[in-house]
This record gives C-alpha cells, structure tokens and sequence, in this order.
C-alpha cells in the first residue's frame, strides 16, 4: 500500500447518521490502531474498508484508485471470533484461498500446482509457529492457536490491506502479548497497511504507528441519531502523545457513565 485516502465519508442508514465527514491521509503501509466508545462507527467504517458496506458519500481511494466496493485478495480479515473453516485442517484452511485464486471454479488444484500451494501454505503456518499443527482441525486448536491460524489465512493471500477488528480481545493476557509480537512481525515483513480495532488503549498506543479516535463531535438530545461520528483525534505515534492528548483520548474512549 503506498497511500490511502479517505474524502469526506459519510455513512447513513435512513435517518440515521453513523459516521461524517471522515477524512484521513496516509503514505505508507502504517500501522493504524482505532479506538473510541461503543457504537461510535468504528466497525462501520472496517466494514467500507472491507467493502461489506458502501459509503453514503464519500471517497476511499487505495493507491490513488477508488477502493473496490465488494471484498477481494486485496484486503484480509481478522475477526475477534476465530473465523476458520472447522471442516478443514489447518494446512487446508490457508491452503484454501490460494487454491480459489488460481481455480475459482473449481476451488481445488491437483498435480504440480496443488503441491506449490501446500508448500507455500506450510510456510505461511510455521511463519505463525503452526508449523507443528498441519493436520489438525480448528476444535483441536487453542484460542490462541486458531487465531494464528486465521491471521495465516488472511496474510498467506498477500493483501494490501490487512482488516483486524478486535482480534486479540478474547485471548489470555500472555497469548495476548505474544499476539502483538507476531502480528508486527508480519506487519513489517509484508508489504501491506494494517487497520486495528481495539478496545484496548494501551493497545493502541502500543502497536500503532498512527492512532485515530472516533467520536461525535455533534450531538442533539431530541434527535440522537441525527449526527454520526468522526475522527477527533489522528495521532502520529513515533513518539508518545503529551498527556493532556492521552487525557482526552482516554475521555473520548470511557464507556457511557464511567467515571471521569
């Protein structure tokens, strides 16, 4: 990904306004980690990304093109919830998209090709330290182990945009931390922009190269719907934010009726 650009976003559902006037600007393949309170349009705005949801208005452009309105190779997705095939083996599950790619019709590949497609996948599990788990099905995995084995799925395809909403919130701690490590280990390795829901503000700050807060700037208590959400803070993350920026931020992100 060499640049990604968002014009003025907006997504409505009826009379209902989730998100407004969204714009950002990157160059590069960043890190971007998104935080903000519940029902603020972060998932909303993963789903465009995607292309499970189309703006209302607006631009998203990838490398200077409209990003393609229906999802494909070009983007990967983790999902909190370990979105693997359970019929499939491990090999099988990351072998899968490769095989759709080269034979759509058939979904299967045989003879010379099929073996290049194991080996590839094989290298794409041991890169995820599955390299020991081949032959097992997703119920014979850990938590943990399976979202290694979805994050070998998505990466296997070589995305331009990999797509990770809430991946590591229903890990352990300590898998949790292991997690981080690999993920920017590919990251760095790959040549694609990664965009990160969180709920988690430390891990958003900790992972990031750039952290966006989502927020409503507008707000009618007669019409609670009528404004959407944007982006209120868009924060480089080479060097930590003064405090007062983490203040507000951690303010901006308080789930309704905590404390201040």
């Amino acid at each position: 990904m060499k640049s990604f650009e968002v014009r003025n976003l907006w997504k409505e559902y009826g009379d209902q306004v989730v998100l407004e006037r969204v714009h950002l600007a990157l160059a590069g393949n960043e890190f971007v980690t998104i935080v903000g309170a519940s029902g603020c349009g972060k998932t909303t705005f993963l789903k465009m990304l995607m292309g499970d949801e189309v703006p209302t208005r607006g631009e998203l452009l990838l490398d200077g093109e409209p990003l393609p309105t229906e999802p494909g190779p070009d983007r990967g997705v983790v999902f909190q919830r370990y979105s693997v095939f359970p019929h499939l083996t491990a090999l099988e599950n990351v072998m899968l998209g490769l095989e759709l790619r080269q034979a759509p019709l058939a979904g299967r590949l045989f003879g010379a090709a099929r073996t290049a497609v194991r080996e590839q996948a094989a290298q794409g599990l041991a890169a995820v330290g599955l390299q020991a788990a081949l032959d097992k099905y997703p119920a014979q995995l850990s938590g943990g182990m399976q979202q290694r084995l979805a994050i070998a799925q998505a990466v296997i395809m070589r995305p331009r945009i990999l797509l990770l909403d809430e991946p590591f919130g229903a890990l352990d701690p300590g898998i949790r931390s292991d997690m981080h490590g690999l993920i920017l280990d590919l990251w760095r390795q790959g040549d694609m922009g990664v965009f990160m829901i969180t709920h988690d503000l430390h891990e958003g700050f900790e992972l990031g190269t750039r952290l966006l807060v989502f927020d409503k700037v507008r707000d009618d208590p007669q019409a609670p719907e009528a404004y959407g959400a944007t982006i209120t803070f868009d924060i480089p993350l080479q060097r930590r934010p003064p405090p007062d920026v983490m203040e507000a931020v951690r303010r901006a992100t308080a789930p309704a009726g905590a404390p201040s």
